[in-house]
């Protein structure tokens, strides 16, 4: 093994340098853009199933949630404006190993966001043609793509693929775009609903709390809350193009946070107040979805229930273009994190190549062929959302401990913003994505922690074949992220999300929080020296000067 890391600026007979095209707007866009897919459309009704009108608290408890870990990223990135951050952000303070893991869990939520995105917007379009079938799986009621859904979705993942290909401007000029039209939809739907009827009686005819307090935590984890606001993340991760990354980012970040917590919160209001109190009086709120004609497209069947057939109409066409957008952005991200993965020497390093252009041409094509077999298994939106809501905050874990563990090593570093009050938010964040883990549940956890598992042999297997590598750092990576992961595994099996039971529901939140706490302490003296950690940053440093001036000659 080598005993450095990436060699980022070497010949590899194609460019590895990203383009700064990227203002405020690009990244801000990029971010709501991604936060506003496909979870929005169905989230809904999702929630309200599951916990009722308190629903309401779900949203507004999980973008609380998603912002601690978004105001760690926002100051990790304005010290580090390199794309593909929430991958290598753990490689400054924690080496090879912390870093791998990051970049293989993101890795895994992001390739299989942009399929499910596409699965999203069949499963509207399937009015129009037959693109998705009803079918029963495990018990649940899922659409499921058909021959002519294949293969309309494979064409979709090719046409984001060229997209990117053609380069970033032309991506941020054609996300701005369609963020502008999602923003204005979701805005009218809200504001119609609200004002053509208003059910006020809706908010407790059944009981606000449907299934207590673990339902409002349920509906956070498991019906595409988190999902949806995950996508703050996009402009970390394309903070390598960014023209002024260090000033927009935490702008970018939790500008995108409150917008859309907003907007979310107020949609899911006028869901509520919006159904039919007679339907509901039937069938409560475990069956809303047998209140609609078309609960495959419960937004749009709504509209037209209350007579909105404009609204409906306009629904259909959007639920094409907003998960549109969102997987168009996810293929970015994806190709994105490869590319990370390789500058950093844990991935092949032809990951890393990019064209004349500045897109990452390997790690696109890997994305592609990723997502189209992610179709197989996984034929339906209802089969994909947990696994990727999961795996994604999971892979946010180690963010806010590099952030704690660099205020520590190197507490001058230069940063564009600061969050204030030591380590309370970062260790909020680690708290918060813990437990959105853990509520997911088992039935999903299980098939996450083998994919993780998986993810060290292939690490393993390299390790064995390849000399090319750098140090993995197992004293300051592994000795805490195995712990935390197992100590993860064994709470959600003994759980009662889906698991054994042993460990009722305010215990179980308790021993979790306070387990994420040690494991925050614990990992804070695990952390490389003070010496390596320079050598990193020196290394990072000199990645976003030299893409800086590879932007500005070209």
């Amino acid at each position: 093994m080598t005993s450095t890391t990436a060699a980022p600026h070497e010949d590899t007979g194609s460019g590895q340098d990203l383009t700064r095209k990227l203002g405020i707007v690009g990244l801000l866009f990029a971010s709501v853009g991604s936060i506003i897919g496909s979870g929005w459309l169905f989230g809904a009704m999702e929630a309200a199933s599951t916990t009722g009108p308190s629903a309401i608290l779900s949203w507004a408890i999980g973008a609380v949630m998603v912002a601690f870990v978004g105001l760690v990223f926002a100051e990790l990135g304005s010290m580090f404006p390199i794309a593909g951050g929430v991958v290598r952000f753990p490689h400054l303070a924690f080496g090879s190993f912390a870093s791998y893991f990051a970049g293989w869990t993101t890795w895994v939520s992001a390739a299989t966001t942009a399929p499910i995105e596409v699965e999203g917007a069949l499963q509207y379009g399937t009015r129009y043609a037959d693109f998705t079938t009803t079918k029963t799986v495990d018990g649940q009621e899922v659409h499921t793509l058909t021959t002519l859904g294949f293969v309309v979705a494979i064409a979709l993942m090719a046409f984001f693929v060229v997209i990117n290909y053609i380069g970033i401007a032309w991506f941020a000029r054609v996300n701005n775009v369609l963020v502008t039209w999602k923003l204005v939809i979701i805005v009218l739907v809200v504001v119609t609903f609200l004002t053509t009827t208003f059910h006020s009686d809706n908010l407790s005819s059944q009981g606000f709390f449907t299934h207590g307090a673990q339902g409002v935590f349920s509906a956070v984890a498991t019906s595409g809350v988190v999902f949806s606001y995950l996508g703050f993340r996009q402009a970390i991760e394309l903070a390598g193009e960014g023209s002024r990354a260090k000033r927009d980012i935490p702008l970018a970040v939790i500008g995108s946070l409150l917008i859309t917590g907003i907007v979310y919160v107020l949609l899911q209001l006028a869901f509520v107040v919006a159904v039919d109190p007679d339907k509901l009086a039937n069938k409560g709120w475990d069956g809303v979805a047998d209140t609609l004609a078309n609960p495959a497209g419960p937004l749009a069947s709504l509209a037209s229930a209350l007579g909105l057939g404009w609204l409906a109409v306009t629904l259909y066409v959007d639920a094409v273009v907003s998960p549109g957008d969102t997987g168009l952005i996810f293929t970015t991200t994806a190709s994105r994190m490869s590319y990370a993965m390789g500058r950093n020497g844990n991935a092949p390093r032809a990951l890393a190549k990019t064209t004349r252009r500045g897109a990452p041409w390997v790690s696109l094509l890997v994305a592609f062929v990723v997502g189209v077999i992610a179709f197989l298994p996984f034929p339906s939106w209802q089969q994909l959302v947990g696994f990727i809501t999961s795996a994604a905050v999971l892979s946010f874990g180690p963010g806010p401990l590099v952030l704690g563990a660099l205020r520590r090593r190197l507490p001058e570093q230069q940063r564009g913003f600061r969050v204030p009050g030591g380590d309370l938010i970062p260790v909020l964040g680690f708290v918060s994505s813990n437990l959105i883990v853990y509520w997911t549940g088992w039935t999903t956890n299980w098939k996450l922690f083998v994919a993780i598992a998986l993810g060290f042999v292939l690490l393993g297997i390299r390790e064995l074949v390849t000399s090319d590598t750098p140090p993995l750092d197992l004293k300051a990576g592994a000795s805490w992220v195995l712990p935390w992961l197992v100590g993860l595994a064994v709470m959600s099996y003994v759980g009662d999300f889906d698991g054994r039971g042993w460990v009722t529901f305010w215990p179980a939140n308790i021993i979790v929080a306070a387990f994420s706490v040690a494991v925050y302490y614990f990992a804070m003296n695990r952390a490389l020296s003070t010496a390596r950690i320079e050598e990193h940053v020196a290394e990072a440093e000199r990645e976003t000067e030299d893409d800086e001036a590879t932007a500005t000659s070209r």
